[in-house]
């Protein structure tokens, strides 16, 4: 099982990711909104989160191929794994209607937004319906996604801490909106917060101003 990917971009085009890591190249299927993350980026070197999984159908006579897919963060990564387990998205269905950020796909089910999300590429407004059934209680952690104005791994270590916080606020006595706007407000300032604590710091002190 690949869980992980690093090597250098060699290419890209509309489905995948080309890595070269000699003697092998290594071909990773990646949504719209990640090639967009990667463009610029050929002749250097990146590393995908990646997932398995078996194209084809033997069932019915064609050819089983190993596939992966890969994201630049892992929480991107788990996102996708849940909206695969819709029934009637999959991975290649997934991996066509994920052309905006994590964050606003979230934002969209978590508000149960189906115009919008029926407008996304292969989701229709009765797959979009099953998607906000199954996953609306589950989105507020994604919903709460910081920008990827820092590094990958920045970005990574400041959700971390955004979605810690997000349970603390819960814990204190806050609702879900409210939380959620607390933190918005917080993050606007594009301060960077090593953990939990400078966060809540944060979020009071403005909350008292």
């Amino acid at each position: 099982m690949i869980t992980k990917i690093t090597g250098k971009l060699a290419s890209l085009n509309d489905e995948s990711a080309v890595l070269d890591i000699p003697p092998f190249e290594y071909e990773v299927f990646i949504p719209d909104f990640t090639r967009r993350q990667l463009q610029g980026k050929i002749g250097s070197d990146i590393a995908l989160h990646t997932l398995n999984y078996i194209d084809g159908n033997a069932a019915q006579g064609g050819r089983l191929s190993p596939r992966l897919v890969g994201f630049i963060a892992p929480v991107e990564k788990q996102f996708f794994e849940l909206f695969c387990s819709v029934d009637g998205v999959g991975v290649k269905k997934a991996l066509r209607a994920m052309v905006r950020p994590v964050k606003e796909m979230a934002v969209m089910i978590e508000q149960q937004d189906a115009k919008s999300l029926s407008s996304l590429p292969g989701i229709g407004p009765a797959t979009a319906e099953r998607v906000i059934a199954k996953l609306r209680r589950k989105m507020p952690r994604f919903a709460l996604l910081v920008g990827r104005d820092a590094t990958p791994e920045d970005g990574d270590d400041q959700s971390d801490v955004v979605r810690d916080t997000f349970d603390a606020l819960l814990a204190l006595g806050h609702g879900e909106a409210d939380a959620r706007q607390l933190i918005d407000d917080a993050m606007a300032s594009k301060k960077k917060f090593k953990d939990t604590e400078s966060l809540l710091t944060a979020i009071y002190q403005k909350s008292s101003q």
